[in-house]
């Protein structure tokens, strides 16, 4: 299987259907479009013209930098290509994040990430997310 390593964001639609084959949270169209600009780095994966894999990193660019969108289509998985993905992810990481910066992620598949040097944040800190109230509408 020849891989070739493009190291910048998947394009909308690729985006979009890699997030919802590989079972994570869908995104909307519109704002895939106008948030995949903003990412500090971004790599994704194409295999007989078709992306197969991606990942991406946002932030400032200095003290915070979060690791997502790390997705992997299931006709592919096992092969090693979330590897490559966090390989060329912690490459970029590695020259751009200055040291005691805050290089964070939600882990789907711990395991992946482990092997890239992260741990789990507990006991020493939780990590939260926020859900908005839903609107009342009477």
């Amino acid at each position: 299987m020849q891989v070739n390593i493009i190291k910048k964001v998947a394009a909308v639609e690729d985006f979009l259907r890699l997030r919802i084959v590989s079972g994570l949270t869908p995104r909307p169209a519109e704002a895939a479009k106008r948030a995949l600009p903003n990412s500090l780095f971004g790599v994704h994966l194409v295999v007989d013209d078709c992306t197969v894999a991606m990942g991406r990193v946002v932030g400032d660019g200095a003290l915070n930098f979060e690791v997502v969108d790390v997705a992997v289509d299931p006709n592919y998985q096992g092969k090693g290509l979330g590897s490559i993905v966090m390989q060329n992810i912690m490459g970029y990481l590695e020259q751009n994040a200055v040291e005691g910066a805050y290089i964070t992620l939600l882990a789907d598949v711990p395991q992946l990430y482990k092997k890239f040097g992260f741990v789990l944040s507990r006991p020493a800190c939780e990590g939260m997310h926020w859900e908005p109230s839903p609107i009342n509408n009477t």
